[in-house]
């Protein structure tokens, strides 16, 4: 088993001293296994079956992913196969299949409003260099449209950024369930702050 190791290069924007401890330890390093990522057996869940993984999270209970936030519209959750510490998905509650098409300017509006303030607020939680931000899935798999939106963090050496930084062939991230929830209710809570600015 592999693992990635994301060094601190500058002080984390989090005020929240005990959640920046645990997420990057005492030396400033996260050191989190990479697990490996069955690519075939994902493919095949995604475009073989029809169902929708983003509508059956809008009607499980309890929610099959963290829920960072939602409302009437959206839902902001955890990536399960996170190739970079805090990555979440963001959706619209409906099940919408085109980017820009599904959407009136104003819905568009919103949303792309949500996604500022969630990247405002995963900047708050975790060392940023910047937000990664992209709509994946086709017609073909993963039809309903989600946002991608991940924090790179600093000192990642250019030639393992940009698509390198994505791409789960790797492995992805085993990030702990504590670590995970915190981050979440990290996320959460500076989204208010964000959304009052």
């Amino acid at each position: 088993m592999t693992s990635v190791r994301f060094v601190r290069r500058n002080k984390c924007h989090c005020p929240d001293a005990a959640l920046r401890g645990t997420r990057l330890g005492h030396d400033g390093v996260m050191d989190w296994p990479k697990v490996p990522f069955d690519q075939d057996g994902y493919i095949e869940s995604v475009t073989s079956d029809g169902s929708c993984f983003v509508c059956e999270l809008v009607r499980s209970d309890p929610p099959t992913h963290e829920v960072v936030f939602r409302d009437a519209h959206h839902i902001v959750f955890l990536n399960r196969y996170p190739t970079m510490p805090g990555y979440v998905l963001v959706a619209p509650v409906e099940h919408r299949e085109r980017v820009v098409e599904d959407f009136t300017e104003s819905e568009y509006l919103e949303l792309q409003s949500l996604i500022w303030r969630l990247g405002r607020a995963m900047a708050e939680v975790t060392p940023t260099e910047r937000i990664y931000l992209l709509s994946l899935g086709s017609q073909q798999g993963n039809s309903h449209v989600h946002w991608h939106v991940t924090c790179l963090p600093p000192g990642v050496p250019y030639p393992d950024q940009q698509f390198a930084a994505l791409m789960a062939e790797d492995g992805y991230l085993d990030v702990p369930a504590a670590e995970r929830a915190r981050f979440a209710a990290g996320v959460a809570e500076a989204m208010v702050r964000v959304g009052s600015l």
